[in-house]
């Protein structure tokens, strides 16, 4: 019985681990940012500093670059989330309405991918195919 009751705890412990990072604060931090084409191929490189906070409700995108900081926001209308190992292994996709610079809003699909530790986070404009943003995280973390 009690190898049954120890059983259950790290099977709760490991379930509760790989979902911890769903629904939380986020920050992921990049310094360089790809842009691709309809067939994933990088067709320029930007050396950039970037920074995505994602909420339960919303997603912050600030870009620093020489020509100054940029920012766009928008509300989170769906996300799934399925990490085996958080913040390593997993993704997340999230739908969101982001309003740009010139103030238009535009449907998103972003994918954030964790694969041998290193995390991955693709911005993809739903009606505008062949025009992806790729950030590789230099930093991936839980945020206060």
């Amino acid at each position: 019985m009690k190898k049954i009751c120890l059983l259950i705890v790290l099977l709760f412990a490991a379930w509760t681990t790989s979902f911890a990072q769903c629904g939380k604060k986020l920050v992921i931090a990049s310094s360089k940012t790809e842009h691709l084409d309809d067939q994933g191929n990088v067709t320029r490189t930007d050396v950039e500093n970037a920074v995505v906070t994602i909420t339960k409700t919303d997603i912050k995108i600030t870009v620093a670059d020489p020509g100054g900081s940029h920012e766009m926001t928008g509300a989170i209308k769906s996300d799934t989330c399925n990490w085996t190992a958080a913040y390593k292994e997993g993704k997340t996709v999230i739908k969101a309405n982001i309003t740009g610079m010139n103030g238009e809003e535009k449907p998103v699909t972003i994918t954030i991918t964790g694969t041998n530790g290193k995390v991955i986070l693709i911005f993809a404009i739903d009606d505008e195919p062949g025009d992806d943003i790729r950030i590789a995280a230099d930093k991936f973390e839980e945020a206060a």
